[in-house]
């Protein structure tokens, strides 16, 4: 087979954007240039590579393999031009990281951090559920990825870098926002309004709460944290989460943190990449800089 690396790199544009035109924008190159091009590697792999469905391109079973490579091609190639950079004393490159939607509230900053020291790095950030994470971790489209439950279905090498405390929150308004020395027992007339399941934080706070054989009166399942105080401060109920979606806060946003016995919930935020995965110089970096902060 006679393809080129930037073929190869057009193929992948031509996965992540869903359309030869996308493909072409990205690769900078005229639509009826892509297509030919595109022509060129299905001739030259002999199997049709991709299909369109209602304008909408959907790779192959082959696509699919021929993208996995190219991919994996391409991170190689990455990593090299990382080693060269690092030999002559430069600092740049690309750094792709996918987090649950929880830790946006505080990897924006560490990431800030992290350029000020290395200005000449390019960063892409994904905000996902935990689903979406996980599927990017498993077609391993990213560097690291952040998460307070990472899947046991995988196998992953994590560290845990910082605690992840999950929080009972009510409206400020609530009878019970003054009271001190509550019990979970003493909730069970509450209603409560909880993230989605298959979430890190509804994950964490199910297992408490089955060992605490406390069976919440759940009246809402929500898929963000805004959405959760905002229900919680309109009087909905009350709503554990992550105290980071408070920005580390007793109180904010209408809403305030009660005082029950046995929260917060101790949970961990930890940073991962699948197993026998070689980071690049700067994956690893990021990773140090992680570790080396507090808390």
């Amino acid at each position: 087979m006679n393809v080129s690396f930037r073929q190869l790199r057009l193929f992948l544009a031509l996965q992540e954007t869903g359309s030869v035109s996308g493909a072409a924008r990205a690769m900078h190159v005229t639509q009826p240039t892509a297509s030919m091009q595109l022509r060129e590697i299905a001739d030259s792999v002999g199997l049709p590579l991709y299909e369109v469905i209602g304008r909408k391109v959907h790779l192959t079973p082959a696509g699919l393999e021929l993208a996995q490579t190219a991919r994996a091609m391409a991170r190689e190639w990455e990593n090299f031009e990382q080693q060269v950079a690092a030999t002559q004393g430069l600092a740049r490159g690309h750094l792709k990281v996918s987090v649950v939607s929880t830790a946006k509230y505080f990897v924006p900053r560490q990431l800030g951090r992290f350029c000020h020291k290395h200005p000449a790095i390019d960063v892409a950030l994904e905000v996902l559920n935990r689903d979406g994470v996980v599927q990017r971790m498993r077609e391993n489209l990213d560097d690291l990825y952040i998460m307070s439950m990472p899947p046991a279905d995988l196998a992953v090498e994590g560290e845990v870098f910082m605690a992840n405390p999950l929080v009972v929150i009510a409206a400020s308004r609530h009878p019970l926002a003054r009271t001190q020395g509550l019990t979970l027992r003493g909730l069970a007339d509450q209603r409560f309004i909880l993230r989605e399941r298959g979430s890190g934080t509804r994950m964490a706070v199910d297992r408490y709460l089955r060992a605490q054989r406390f069976v919440p009166d759940v009246r809402m399942e929500l898929g963000s944290n805004e959405a959760i105080k905002e229900a919680v401060a309109g009087g909905l109920g009350l709503g554990m989460i992550s105290q980071h979606a408070l920005h580390g806060h007793a109180r904010e946003h209408g809403v305030v943190v009660l005082d029950v016995q046995g929260f917060p919930i101790a949970s961990q935020w930890s940073i991962v990449h699948l197993a026998g995965k070689r980071l690049s110089p700067i994956a690893l970096a990021f990773r140090d800089h992680l570790l080396s902060q507090p808390g």
